[in-house]
């Protein structure tokens, strides 16, 4: 006796598989992919900027060009091209932008290079880069080096601070940046009627940090190259109303003069003035 075994489906009856479903027997159904890419086509058109819709973002409020070096202020989180930044700040202490104070004397220390900015541009500006490079090339081209007659680029003058650097380390020159410091204000003494008192002027920023070994004629040539006065004009430099002598140092004058005001009295003073011939 021979028996017949006949097997059959065991899906149950319902919809049709879809088209994409790996059961599925009918490649005619599936879609093409052109049709799949269609819909983030179109989307990707509708995200679509033009560079300019950034330029707010990506120039600088000085110069008006793009931010090259970018440099933010922390005190306000405003971003400039460093050198015009740097420039600005030589002769105010507030920002171009918004007027605030960034620092009291010394507002670089308030500056950050902001890297990533930098890429974000070069990408976005074609061409940006290559046109830097150049200009910076062609730049140190005309500025030759005076000490060596020769053209000097950013490589050759990086390595000749280096090779300085270690020159330095080996001759123990550290200009006396090891010394303790003091900060010192240095204020125009002004006498209605005085000669010189027109030359004579205020310094922008009064405020200064220096070695303790500095001696007050260290200061008066100092005072002579900011307020550009004549190699044969003459200062007088006091401490308390008493004229300090030309081999006094800073921490002498700080320990004989200016200690006896108290530990509140902080920074030193010093008050300068056009010299009084008295004979």
């Amino acid at each position: 006796m021979r028996l017949r075994i006949i097997f059959t489906s065991s899906r149950p009856a319902g919809p049709p598989l879809h088209p994409l479903s790996p059961r599925s027997s009918a490649p005619s159904s599936l879609p093409s992919p052109s049709s799949l890419l269609l819909p983030w086509l179109k989307m990707a058109a509708q995200r679509k900027h033009l560079v300019k819709d950034f330029n707010h973002f990506i120039t600088c409020y000085v110069c008006k060009g793009y931010l090259i070096k970018p440099t933010t202020v922390t005190e306000c989180l405003h971003t400039f091209c460093k050198s015009c930044i740097v420039q600005h700040f030589e002769d105010s202490n507030d920002c171009p932008k918004c007027g605030i104070q960034v620092h009291e004397t010394n507002p670089l220390e308030m500056l950050r290079l902001d890297n990533t900015l930098e890429e974000i541009i070069f990408k976005l500006v074609p061409g940006l880069r290559e046109k830097e490079q150049q200009q910076e090339i062609e730049f140190w081209r005309k500025n030759k080096s005076k000490e060596h007659g020769e053209e000097e680029g950013p490589r050759q003058k990086r390595a000749r601070m280096e090779d300085d650097d270690d020159d330095e380390e080996g001759g123990d020159q550290d200009y006396h940046r090891s010394d303790p410091q003091i900060a010192i204000c240095l204020d125009c003494l002004r006498n209605n009627g005085q000669m010189g008192e027109n030359i004579v002027k205020g310094l922008m920023k009064k405020f200064i940090r220096c070695s303790t070994r500095v001696t007050v004629g260290t200061i008066k040539k100092f005072l002579s190259l900011k307020l550009k006065l004549p190699s044969s004009y003459e200062l007088d430099v006091l401490c308390n109303g008493e004229i300090m002598g030309k081999d006094h140092t800073m921490e002498f004058i700080y320990m004989t003069r200016w200690r006896l005001r108290g530990e509140n009295a902080y920074p030193m003073v010093l008050e300068y003035r056009p010299r009084i011939d008295f004979g």
